[in-house]
């Protein structure tokens, strides 16, 4: 599938006009696609926000940013660990506490491929518990703020979530049987697929003043599997960033910074590379699975997140 809205080289910062005011949210901010993220809109005058697991690791690309762009530039972090519930409660709070406004809540952090079974603090599969469970609870906490700048919450996505089960597997969502660290972490990025476009019918529905846009990187030179991927994961990546199939973090962060600022796209949709197997190339439109937005799927995980998280959350 090709898409042309944009041109043949597709959506590019070029794009962006001036972002003074606006502010940026951004999970997963301190490399990666989310620090390149961070970069593109802070060319533009943005204040952005990352929230991050490692304070050092925050530090470190605090000041790269600010050594590239200026003292002046305003970017910031607040600690928050997505796989502990406790921490994106706290880390809400303080956004709430000290960030005016939120245009765009980007969900860009992940892990993946975990080659172990593990549990997060509160018992959850890890991948499921930090890919999905922390991002349902952290937007719902936001989402009054992020209305308040008729902003957007932006998903980021994998194609991963064609590539194991598609269906959640409500039966066992721990993973007690079967545990795969592929099949896993495609199940979790299933469900913040499910998350979003559910989400999208309930703000649909109430009226509701966010925009809320799904996204992918393609398959894009980040940290993500060799930071928590096991050994032939890591082997197997390192091998495909030597080859035309991976692109830069740079382009892999255009996708959802696309979604978090550009007008008129419309929301039931995937967006990220429409080249070769929608890995690489031009960003824009890509093919959207129809088992992503199964409408009994969607509602039942809704159910099962409240539950989960402890949010009642009627949008």
């Amino acid at each position: 599938m090709t898409d042309t809205s944009f041109g043949p080289k597709g959506w590019t910062p070029e794009r962006l006009r001036a972002l003074s005011g606006k502010t940026y949210v951004i999970t997963g901010g301190n490399a990666g696609a989310g620090f390149q993220a961070a970069r593109i809109l802070l060319t533009r005058g943005a204040k952005v926000v990352m929230l991050n697991r490692s304070t050092e690791r925050s530090a470190t690309a605090i000041k790269a940013l600010k050594q590239e762009f200026g003292a002046q530039s305003d970017v910031s972090f607040v600690r928050m660990d997505l796989s502990d519930l406790s921490s994106v409660r706290t880390a809400a709070q303080e956004i709430l506490n000290t960030v005016p406004r939120i245009d765009a809540l980007i969900c860009n952090a992940a892990i993946a491929q975990v080659p172990k079974r593990q549990l997060t603090v509160d018992g959850f599969e890890s991948q499921l518990g930090t890919n999905h469970y922390g991002h349902f609870l952290l937007c719902g906490l936001l989402f009054d703020q992020i209305e308040a700048a008729q902003g957007r919450i932006v998903v980021v996505a994998s194609l991963g979530y064609k590539m194991g089960l598609r269906h959640i597997k409500f039966e066992d969502m721990n993973w007690e049987k079967d545990y795969g660290g592929n099949a896993a972490y495609s199940q979790s990025k299933l469900a913040q697929m499910m998350f979003a476009y559910e989400l999208q019918d309930r703000v649909n529905a109430a009226g509701r003043k966010v925009a809320v846009y799904v996204c992918h990187p393609g398959s894009s030179a980040t940290s993500l599997i060799s930071t928590s991927g096991g050994l032939l994961a890591r082997l197997t990546w390192w091998l495909m960033t030597k080859t035309p199939m991976v692109q830069t973090a740079a382009q892999g962060a255009y996708p959802e910074v696309m979604c978090a600022t550009q007008a008129g796209l419309p929301q039931r949709a995937l967006y990220g590379p429409t080249g070769r197997m929608e890995f690489v190339g031009p960003v824009g439109l890509g093919t959207l699975e129809p088992h992503a937005h199964d409408k009994a799927a969607m509602a039942r995980l809704w159910d099962v997140s409240e539950k989960a998280t402890g949010l009642t959350w009627s949008v």
